[in-house]
């Protein structure tokens, strides 16, 4: 079948898309964090771990619930740009709260965390492969940063993340308009199906093939 005739159409892949691989950064680097720097009796701690999770979470079950709604695609990937934009106050609360300076956008260090990030290739590794013995879970040296740093880095990070996942939410809107939705898919499917039993009725009869209509002359005695 054609891909532009599929009812089910592509979906899942989710841990290919860049977006979901730096929010995944961004939960793990948060659990670390808030290990470190947050009380474990405090309510925010518990806030900015689930923020940060279901930045990960949602984005993976819009990806999967592509396959029959391009709707709730787009709601699940807006959920998730919007639990990160919500830990991203919880950061630059931190920071003020503090005292602690937030970097400014083009400062030296923002740009080294966007270099770094921008230089790291697409994860393709197999998860389940134990042979890289480096720490993926901790690739910006959250465990061993001081708060600012830690801090910050986390702020250039979930501002990769939600750049990422608003382009992303522009083409899904595309997307829908381009292609339509699963209802749309299948009475589409279901008329080019009805459409083409009738035409093959039409050219056979209803009891085989359609007798000739031209004049024929009489058999002479």
């Amino acid at each position: 079948m054609n891909d532009s005739h599929r009812i089910i159409g592509a979906h899942g892949g989710y841990r290919k898309l860049r977006s979901f691989q730096v929010a995944q950064i961004v939960y793990d680097a948060t659990v670390i964090f808030c290990d470190r720097f947050v009380d474990r009796r405090s309510r925010t701690r518990d806030q900015m771990i689930q923020a940060a999770r279901s930045g990960v979470q949602n984005i993976a079950e819009g990806s999967m619930a592509s396959a029959t709604s391009k709707k709730t695609e787009l709601k699940l990937t807006g959920v998730a740009r919007a639990s990160l934009e919500e830990l991203l106050l919880d950061y630059q609360d931190f920071l003020r709260q503090r005292r602690l300076r937030l970097w400014p956008k083009d400062s030296r260090e923002a740009k080294a965390v966007r270099g770094k990030y921008r230089s790291d290739p697409s994860d393709k590794s197999d998860p389940s492969d134990r042979s890289d013995k480096s720490d993926r879970s901790d690739s910006y040296s959250i465990r061993t940063a001081g708060p600012e740093t830690a801090a910050n880095t986390l702020i250039c990070l979930i501002n990769q993340a939600t750049f990422l996942l608003r382009r992303q939410i522009l083409k899904l809107e595309e997307s829908f308009l381009r292609e339509g939705g699963f209802t749309e898919r299948m009475y589409q499917a279901r008329r080019s199906s009805r459409t083409a039993r009738t035409g093959r009725t039409r050219q056979t009869g209803p009891t085989g093939p359609t007798p000739s209509t031209g004049s024929e002359r009489p058999l002479g005695l």
